[in-house]
């Protein structure tokens, strides 16, 4: 066992962060890719329904990757474990995708896409495939299969990479010659939504395929008693998170009904996506956090000095996504090229979009009270409370401001949510977070920036120097504020 857990925990950080990193390095080479050959309009489109998966995929995994977790380390059978999981996610998911299949037709029509119904069965099929695959994952995670897990998540991202450079390069010229290419039922003789979604979908079966050993090791069979305590225990957790996953990803729907009159809502959409892309080099980090923390956290549990050990993840954690919100806007002159020149005015939202990702991380930390004290019916009050901050902000403002108010809606249901749990964790399941710190470093870190954008420099050179000079000196603060830590810290 490591002397230090917190070494421990920054080791596998780097090793699940890898593949994550590296997911998301080659998933921004599909930002230039789609706003360089796409319209916003055909973007906003892919938009959308990528938000219909990101809802769904909550709730058909029941919050049982972390439910998995819980019982594994509690003396449960941890095969016994994970086929329940497995079990019920094939059910579950397996039925939406038959009355998906059934239904394409109509739904199709609905929503406005009529004879389009091939993307409805890429919304099932991807909801199936990787609904499964993420069982598989979290058990991998379980296990502390990092390099397997970071080896298998690559192969993934690889193949959705290569698919979009196949249909976006090639597919077109190729159609010109092969007018009648069976390829022409899945996906547009031109380049729009339908590619992204047919490379997604083509994916999750190569992500399938890989997995097929380790799925074949798992007997799918249900424990009826285990299994109700993982189900009271997990459903709980899903219902919070659906809450949570519509505070992230609503306003991707709400766009259709109010969007500024006059303007497009799939252009807006579009336009909205990009700058939101350029901020998830926050949830980047919070997701290779994420990763390693989660089964960390559960595995120090009742651990002497565990609560204080907590708190002190908390505060680098907050310390280092500071850091990042700062370089990405003191760059962010460069970072713009990464999409194309008709979404650029959508950069004016990365701000209050990266602030937002910021909170959402610390939420994630202060979310384990309720996880660790198997409290996890509080988790929905906080995400019910935060929900209808997004919905509100966004039906009354966004007709007015459009993508602008989708941003606020995040940042105002974020911070709401974070004061809600802090006081209700202080409550039940405290830990001794030194919140001095953790505020200043936010508000260095929003003076730094403030300062920045208040300074006018002509000199690009000179202007940059000056950004490198306040990043140096921000770690130099993070540097002097470890060496001199309070008495519990230490």
């Amino acid at each position: 066992m490591s002397k230090n857990p917190l070494k421990k925990l920054a080791g596998e950080t780097l090793i699940y962060g890898f593949s994550t990193i590296f997911a998301r390095f080659i998933n921004f080479i599909f930002v230039p890719l789609y706003t360089y050959k796409l319209t916003t309009e055909s973007y906003g489109v892919a938009t959308e329904f990528l938000a219909y998966i990101a809802i769904l995929q909550v709730v058909l995994t029941l919050g049982l990757e972390t439910g998995c977790f819980r019982f594994a380390n509690k003396g449960q059978k941890p095969n016994l474990v994970f086929s329940n999981a497995l079990t019920t996610v094939i059910i579950v998911a397996g039925t939406l995708f038959a009355l998906l299949l059934l239904f394409r037709e109509s739904i199709a029509i609905s929503l406005g896409y009529r004879g389009q119904s091939i993307l409805i069965f890429f919304v099932a099929a991807i909801l199936l495939l990787d609904s499964i695959t993420a069982i598989l994952f979290a058990q991998l995670r379980f296990l502390n299969r990092a390099v397997k897990f970071a080896t298998l998540k690559s192969i993934k991202i690889l193949s959705e990479t290569l698919f979009n450079f196949l249909l976006f390069f090639g597919a077109p010229s190729y159609f010109k010659g092969h007018p009648n290419s069976f390829l022409l039922k899945f996906v547009s003789a031109t380049p729009d939504y339908t590619y992204i979604l047919f490379a997604i979908f083509l994916s999750t079966v190569v992500s399938l395929l890989i997995f097929l050993p380790d799925l074949f090791k798992v007997k799918l069979q249900i424990a009826p008693k285990l299994w109700r305590e993982m189900m009271r225990y997990s459903i709980p957790i899903m219902i919070a998170g659906l809450p949570g996953i519509l505070n992230d990803f609503a306003d991707r729907v709400l766009f259709r009904f109010f969007a500024p009159q006059g303007l497009k809502w799939e252009s807006e959409l579009g336009i909205f996506q990009a700058g939101v892309k350029i901020s998830m080099l926050m949830m980047l980090f919070i997701q290779m956090f994420r990763f390693a923390a989660e089964p960390f956290f559960f595995a120090k549990e009742g651990e002497r000095g565990s609560r204080i050990l907590y708190a002190k993840v908390m505060e680098h954690f907050t310390a280092i996504g500071t850091l990042i919100f700062l370089a990405i806007l003191f760059y962010i002159d460069i970072i713009q090229y990464l999409i194309g020149s008709h979404f650029r005015e959508g950069l004016s939202i990365v701000p209050v979009m990266l602030l937002s990702y910021l909170l959402l991380g610390i939420n994630f930390n202060l979310s384990m009270w309720y996880k660790l004290s198997e409290k996890t019916n509080w988790a929905i009050i906080i995400t019910l409370v935060g929900l209808p901050v997004t919905l509100i902000i966004n039906i009354v403002l966004m007709p007015l401001y459009s993508y602008h108010a989708a941003a606020w809606a995040h940042l105002a249901s974020y911070l709401t949510m974070l004061i809600l749990s802090a006081y209700l964790g202080n409550r039940h399941y405290p830990i001794p977070y030194n919140w001095k710190r953790i505020v200043g470093y936010i508000a260095i870190g929003l003076l730094f920036w403030w300062a920045s954008t208040k300074l006018f420099i002509e000199s690009t050179l000179l202007k940059y120097f000056f950004n490198t000079t306040l990043i140096i000196l921000y770690i130099w603060i993070y540097y002097r504020g470890q060496k001199n830590r309070l008495p519990y810290e230490s």
